[in-house]
């Protein structure tokens, strides 16, 4: 058995929040923060490998309220640091500028840390190099958030395109996680179940794709999907990250209809609250209980 049941890779964020009534908020983020307290919150054993200039964020602090998450700290000579405006209530609009990036992930400075998953969470292309890829499916499953294949910073603004190497590199991909438009952006779709098919032909396992109204995977043989039942969007951001790290530990255990079930159930609960999952095991089973 793993010592770990994941490692998430992904450097961690400072951002300035900007909501569509003008309520600021600066907090620590990334998709290595919403993931670790999510998996870490509902029973599973968790380590991460956050990257910043670690003379300006304590990484270790960051993650002091999610005991199950062993950090180890990565320094880098700058950190991600960027600012998201939401233009609408559901959050689903934003715009996102960002005044600097870390350095690199690379294989090299990667400790050996023992874990069944090795999830790639990174923000924007580049900060997780496309050689990290079959270096991770080496040596654990491989799970992998497509944003940071497809976010790109282009005079200090967010913006997407294709990933050029996919169709060489998602073979390598056991866990495959998009929204649904970043899927578009991949296949051309806009349909989510055939996105997902095609995701698959081209060799990832099993797809997972976040949406505002549900959560669909797809694993080459059935699509499945889950409603999201959140009563308040005040915790939009870190939706897709705290879903995909509740699914992908739970697929240790567990099957996909009870993994998507729960994961999709976290992440209702969790969209409720601003900032990460603080809950645990037993509020997930009870907001299960109530709505689903």
């Amino acid at each position: 058995m793993s010592q770990f049941d994941s490692l998430i890779i992904g450097e961690v964020a400072q951002d300035t929040n900007v909501d569509y009534d003008g309520t600021v908020v600066k907090a620590v983020g990334g998709a290595v923060y919403y993931s670790g307290f999510a998996a870490a919150n509902i029973g599973h054993k968790i380590a991460v490998l956050p990257k910043a200039d670690t003379a300006a964020v304590d990484l270790k602090a960051a993650f002091a309220k999610a005991p199950n998450v062993t950090v180890y700290p990565l320094h880098s000579k700058s950190s991600f640091v960027t600012k998201n405006v939401y233009h609408t209530p559901d959050r689903e609009r934003r715009t996102s500028t960002v005044d600097s990036l870390i350095e690199p992930y690379r294989p090299q400075e990667v400790p050996r840390i023992d874990a069944a998953i090795w999830h790639l969470a990174g923000l924007v292309g580049g900060d997780i190099p496309n050689e990290m890829i079959p270096f991770a499916a080496q040596r654990a499953m491989l799970a992998i958030d497509v944003q940071c294949m497809l976010r790109c910073v282009e005079n200090g603004s967010m913006v997407y395109h294709d990933w050029a190497e996919k169709k060489e590199l998602l073979p390598y991909v056991r866990f495959l996680k998009t929204d649904a438009a970043e899927a578009e952006i991949l296949t051309g779709l806009t349909d989510r179940a055939e996105a997902a098919k095609v995701l698959y032909s081209w060799g990832a396992k099993e797809i997972l794709i976040t949406h505002n109204k549900e959560v669909l995977v797809y694993d080459g043989k059935e699509i499945y999907t889950c409603p999201i039942k959140a009563r308040s969007l005040s915790g939009r951001t870190g939706r897709g990250d705290t879903t995909f790290a509740a699914y992908v530990t739970e697929r240790l255990t567990k099957d996909i209809p009870t993994a998507l079930r729960i994961s999709t159930a976290l992440v209702s609960l969790k969209m409720e609250t601003p900032g990460p999952y603080l809950g645990t095991r037993a509020d997930v089973e009870a907001y299960m209980k109530e709505f689903y």
